[in-house]
């Protein structure tokens, strides 16, 4: 082969091979595989979601008023009963000794009464004759036909009379207040009596029986509370009451709709609506666990009235609350998952500053980040919410202003249109991207 022939075929192997790692070179920085999904108006529903228990709304422990003994029992844990229904006796021998001792005092007190008035009537008589004699010893004593001895006699048996008549009458007044006291005690034994007996004041579920026949009820005092023998729910109106996390609560408003899911009944939701949203945390110190101030998680109790019938539930069931908090119709949104944090920089006039920067491989990109050296007066460095939009095969990052957040996108008030195609994938490629990156749609993930 002549020289001529080599040197041709060296400069076309220089050729292929300069093409080939060109080739090569431009298929490395063709930019970033990602997802993209393009913005559109939709109709958006903010959910605020907890989880407690169903408790009925209307709970009444029942107690004793008189200490005793139970000698009749009548009902069981989940039994239903009726308003009035019998459901326990306590002994009530103690009582009808009571109740027959004060019979006996308010019978005896009253003959006591009716000996006193009688003396009083007596009094009265006596007092009457006092007056007689006394103005008959004042007509004699005129016509000077009578002596001052029996004349001073008359008047002293007045007096007497007069004194004995006032205390005889305070005697029975006293008497009759005795009685009335009486009386009061025996209604009190009587009432007493009555309650011995316990009746249902409700229609409901018994969710809780705490004593046995044959134990001893004991009443409540100021430093030690007393039995509860029995606890009753109504479960024809029941409620969730859930845990909702401060971050949340602000958004829950008194007759907002929600769905009540409960564990024990599967694949079913059941309507219902705030109707009270507490104004204090929950205490939450329980004993042997040790958590530092700070992380312990502050929730606030809300109630969730069941607005339909809930079959074969019970007072303690786990369940899920989804509360709506606000809705939004037609309004552009964004992928949950497209939504970065990046700083950027703005000017005096509140635009975004982009400095042109030269890419380490072919061309120029743009990126709202600078050092703080290199930023000039009038412009400001601070975090911003927004999205990277596909443009011009590069990823440009465009801060928006956002509403509320659906179950997945989040509402966008300013910065996007519909149509504009937002980078939402892979994870990490958003959450490392920066702005003015190359990048291609990968269209086996779309």
């Amino acid at each position: 082969m002549s020289r001529k022939n080599v040197f041709i075929t060296l400069g076309v192997v220089l050729v292929i091979a300069a093409v080939v790692g060109a080739n090569f070179y431009f298929k490395r920085d063709s930019g970033l595989p990602v997802t993209v999904e393009a913005v559109k108006t939709r109709d958006l529903e903010q959910i605020v979601s907890a989880s407690g228990k169903i408790q009925a709304e209307r709970t009444v422990n029942i107690s004793s008023d008189t200490v005793g003994r139970v000698v009749n029992l009548a009902v069981n844990e989940g039994d239903r009963v009726h308003k009035g229904q019998f459901l326990l006796q306590i002994d009530p021998k103690p009582l009808i000794s009571r109740v027959d001792n004060g019979t006996a005092s308010v019978k005896a007190a009253e003959v006591t009464l009716d000996q006193m008035q009688q003396a009083v009537i007596t009094g009265r008589m006596q007092l009457e004759l006092a007056q007689q004699n006394l103005k008959r010893q004042e007509d004699l004593w005129r016509q000077e036909l009578t002596t001052k001895e029996t004349y001073d006699k008359a008047m002293n048996d007045l007096k007497v009379a007069q004194s004995t008549l006032a205390e005889r009458e305070k005697t029975a007044a006293a008497q009759s207040s005795r009685i009335a006291q009486e009386k009061a005690n025996l209604d009190s034994a009587r009432y007493d009596l009555s309650r011995v007996r316990i009746e249902a004041p409700i229609d409901g579920l018994v969710t809780a029986r705490n004593i046995q026949e044959g134990e001893m009820v004991m009443i409540g005092t100021m430093n030690n509370a007393g039995t509860v023998l029995l606890t009753l729910a109504d479960m024809s109106s029941i409620q969730a009451e859930i845990e909702v996390d401060e971050t949340n609560v602000p958004h829950v408003q008194i007759g907002q709709q929600a769905k009540v899911s409960i564990d024990a009944v599967p694949d079913r939701s059941f309507r219902g609506h705030v109707t009270e949203i507490g104004n204090s945390p929950i205490q939450t110190s329980t004993a042997g666990q040790a958590v530092a101030a700070g992380t312990q998680a502050t929730n606030f109790k809300v109630k969730v009235m069941i607005d339909e019938p809930v079959p074969n539930v019970r007072p303690g069931f786990t369940c899920t609350a989804d509360i709506t908090t606000a809705t939004r119709k037609d309004v552009v949104s964004a992928p949950i998952p497209a939504v970065a944090v990046r700083e950027v920089i703005y000017d005096a006039n509140g635009q975004i500053v982009r400095q042109p920067k030269v890419d380490k491989r072919r061309r120029p990109a743009v990126e709202p980040v600078a050092s703080a050296e290199e930023l000039k007066p009038g412009q400001m460095r601070k975090e911003a919410e927004g999205v990277f939009v596909l443009r011009n095969n590069r990823a440009e990052f465009v801060p928006i202003k956002l509403g509320v957040a659906g179950e997945r996108y989040f509402e966008v008030l300013s910065g996007l249109q519909a149509g504009d195609q937002v980078i939402t994938g892979p994870y990490n490629s958003v959450r490392g991207m920066a702005d003015g990156d190359a990048v291609k749609i990968d269209t086996k993930k779309q």
